[in-house]
């Protein structure tokens, strides 16, 4: 992400200063070997996509040799749908020694067709998808996130999928059981402490991410599902539809309801009735136990104990 980031600025600075054009082609190159080592960590064949589920989860590797996916779906496994940027022709073309460079890198790299999408836009020419995913891999963790059954929550993005709810995942270490529940923004082993809060320092940024992001891969959706040539332009325009609906469900957690609540106070009466509170929006992060730990418990809204409601 930091170095599609970089690209963007470089092919922006090379409009005014050709000089910018060969750090942009670096960043592309730097985008493209970091993208196939996360497919083959240390040339040793271990990727971090399970091919089984269609998701990218955390390898536990065992001293023995053995490697496990902890098969915990969280934001974490969708981190890599923020490495997306797009190329436009009219911008390449402006720029010669970018153009050149990148397409000998193209030419003489393979592995770069994983990571570059390439589709024909009427009136604008060759657009290109430069991303961490490929065609597979966009589609199917794409699905996750726009499933409600899943990800996409009346509020937004949750941190934990809800498919843990019914299937938690369990971890057997030294005679002891790990569990992960659908418990947004809580965990409760320390085992796992390090998932993150949908809406803590690091959920909320994330997320924010990922709807600006969104424009980038929505164009290039209905492409996406083409692999189901049948269900190609209902799948591309629902997912379509759903994205930008990514917005308004974030804004819902905070605005108020039919009843005159607000989801983001849950059943916290003094927020909800009491002029003093109830006109201000609160964002902040919640801190108990022996520890301190920080929890942020803003997600999917309060039930009346201070715990997340669904």
């Amino acid at each position: 992400m930091y170095c599609l980031n970089m690209l963007a600025i470089a092919l922006e600075l090379a409009r005014e200063n050709p000089a910018y054009e060969s750090v942009a082609s670096k960043f592309l190159e730097h985008f493209v070997h970091i993208a196939h080592a996360m497919n083959d960590r240390g040339g040793e064949g271990v990727e971090l996509w399970d091919k089984e589920d269609g998701f990218y989860y955390d390898v536990l590797h065992l001293p023995n040799g053995e490697r496990h996916y902890l098969k915990v779906r969280s934001l974490v496994g969708l981190i890599p749908l923020l490495a997306v940027e797009t190329l436009e022709q009219d911008i390449v073309d402006k720029l010669p020694g970018f153009k050149r460079r990148m397409q000998w890198f193209i030419d003489n790299h393979p592995d770069v067709a994983n990571h570059i999408e390439v589709a024909e836009v009427t009136g604008k020419g060759t657009r290109r998808l430069l991303s961490l995913v490929n065609r597979e891999q966009l589609g199917s963790v794409a699905r996750y996130l726009l499933d409600e059954s899943e990800f996409f929550s009346p509020y937004g993005i949750r941190a934990i999928s809800r498919f843990h709810k019914d299937s938690p995942y369990v971890m057997s270490v030294n005679g002891s059981d790990h569990r992960v529940d659908y418990e947004p923004a809580e965990s409760s082993t320390g085992l796992f402490a390090a998932i993150p809060t949908g809406a803590g320092p690091f959920g909320s940024p994330s997320i924010s991410c990922l709807l600006s992001r969104s424009r980038s891969f929505t164009t290039f959706m209905v492409m996406v599902f083409r692999w189901n040539s049948q269900r190609a332009p209902a799948n591309g325009h629902r997912c379509g539809m759903r994205l930008q609906k990514f917005s308004r469900r974030l804004t819902r957690i905070f605005l108020r309801a039919e009843d005159g609540t607000r989801p983001v106070f849950g059943g916290l009466q003094k927020f909800q009735t009491e002029p003093e509170w109830r006109d201000h929006i609160y964002f902040h992060e919640y801190f108990h136990g022996d520890n301190g730990a920080g929890i942020g418990r803003v997600t999917d809204g309060l039930d009346g104990t201070g715990r997340q409601a669904d």
